[in-house]
């Protein structure tokens, strides 16, 4: 009990003293935000290589290139891309007046909310750390992070690192294991965004209506391929692998299971174990290949497996240096794993899978292909391989996910100036970009009353010049 009082008054404290930085500078300039904005950005460039080494270490190994390449990268482009757009993004909106309130003038200003809270995952501590945090100081707020206890030397050097570049007046960061998640989740932020699982962020939404505090909520799902028939599978089989294999497919939208035509499932198998080998020719040693965060992550995945096969279905595994289960599960590499006819019931087919295993399921129509993603809770991400314009928009039309990339795999996610977020189950609201900025501000709508007006003409007592007036307005 004394320690869970002391993180609630550390919590409280962290927001309070944030909380009046942000009341004593209730709007940043547009030079104090391009300022935090390039002081985030010397971070990452100056510290790109510990802070990758940190994430490796926090995994047992994390590949260094994965890290530049899908945090740093995508971080320091949304970071430019929010410092180039902040001018007009803070620009006030004109609206329209109506007639009856001529000649009044309204705008939109967009506001700071204050101080946001941003709960952050283990599988990208850093991208799904500062990604929101660059929405949020382009909006002009403060921030609180709460980082995973699953990755604590890298939400070590990142409190470090954030204090020393922005302040502590600006943002500040705590870890902590999911006692104190709960009580982060509970705190009254003006904003608390929140990615993770659907089944915590339920819980994380329920703590933060205690407080009327409005959520954004990155959740996951399975997300599915859905390849076309007449589809290039070579294309296909390399960008799925590249995108469900990306840090061992340890990403919220990774390729969970493909959809194909059922007469191309044997040969889709072979194009995959084919571009998987090519990529990863070994696994226990590979410094590419990144390992599963923890033991009992890794204990999940295989019984997922283990569970399908005992159910008739067909295991691939595609191990192509013949290592033995004991090297790689030393090191917690787990190979990419096909799964062909798994019972519908089962786990694997059921739960999110997040690591390298991938249901494979042949369908006799794209109408019936179409039927069964529509059954399905609605994905995070989908991912489209065709290339007839006319059905691709169709599939489009006819289906809802989060965020949809054609022909390829993951790649919507990285572009700065797309929004980021769920639908239904996947989550709700979202950020990046101009999307990321409005998340975190409040468009406050503003009246200019001219000395000009006639709504004088308005107010009691009334006489029949009001009811005139109201017969000229109503229309009757």
């Amino acid at each position: 009990m004394q320690l869970a009082a002391h993180t609630a008054v550390t919590l409280t404290n962290h927001l309070s003293q944030l909380r009046d930085a942000a009341n004593l500078v209730p709007y940043p300039s547009l030079a104090q935000r391009r300022q935090w904005l390039d002081a985030l950005a010397r971070l990452l460039q100056q510290h790109q290589h510990e802070l990758a080494a940190a994430i490796s270490a926090d995994f047992g190994h994390r590949s260094v290139v994965e890290t530049r390449l899908a945090e740093v990268f995508p971080t320091l482009a949304g970071i430019r891309h929010a410092r180039r757009q902040l001018a007009a993004w803070l620009r006030p909106q004109r609206r329209p007046v109506a007639l009856w309130f001529q000649p009044a003038r309204a705008r939109l200003l967009p506001q700071p909310l204050g101080v946001v809270g941003i709960m952050v995952p283990w599988n990208y501590p850093l991208f799904l750390a500062l990604g929101p945090l660059v929405a949020a100081l382009a909006a002009g707020n403060r921030a609180l992070l709460k980082m995973s206890e699953l990755t604590p030397r890298t939400g070590t050097l990142l409190a470090t690192l954030l204090s020393r570049y922005l302040g502590d007046d600006v943002v500040r960061v705590v870890t902590g294991d999911a006692g104190v998640a709960r009580a982060f989740a509970s705190l009254p932020f003006d904003h608390l965004l929140f990615t993770g699982s659907t089944r915590v962020g339920r819980e994380v939404m329920q703590a933060a209506a205690a407080n009327l505090v409005p959520v954004t909520l990155e959740l996951g799902g399975k997300s599915p391929v859905l390849i076309a028939p007449g589809a290039d599978l070579q294309h296909a089989a390399r960008r799925i692998v590249a995108g469900k294999l990306l840090n061992a497919g340890q990403t919220c939208v990774a390729p969970d299971y493909v959809l194909l035509p059922r007469q191309q499932q044997a040969e889709l198998v072979a194009a995959l174990r084919d571009a998987a080998t090519r990529a990863y020719p070994s696994l226990a040693g590979n410094a590419d290949y990144s390992a599963i965060i923890s033991a009992p992550h890794y204990q999940r995945l295989q019984a997922l497996a283990a569970q399908a096969q005992a159910g008739g279905a067909v295991l691939t595994i595609i191990n192509p240096a013949g290592e033995t289960p004991d090297e790689l599960a030393a090191v917690r590499k787990l190979p990419l794993t096909l799964i062909e006819q798994a019972p519908p019931d089962s786990a694997v087919m059921r739960e999110e899978i997040f690591g390298p295993l991938l249901p494979v399921i042949g369908y006799d129509s794209l109408e019936q292909a179409v039927a069964q993603l529509r059954q399905q809770p609605r994905p995070l991400a989908m991912y489209l391989f065709d290339h007839d314009k006319a059905r691709i928009e169709r599939l489009l039309r006819d289906t809802i996910a989060g965020g949809v990339t054609v022909n390829d795999t993951l790649l919507h996610v990285a572009q700065a100036a797309l929004p980021f977020g769920g639908v239904g189950a996947s989550g709700m609201g979202h950020y990046h970009g101009h999307e990321g900025f409005l998340t975190f501000s409040k468009l406050k709508p503003v009246l200019y009353q001219s000395r000009l007006s006639g709504t004088w003409l308005t107010v009691p007592p009334y006489g029949n010049t009001a009811n005139l007036l109201l017969r000229w307005m109503i229309g009757q």
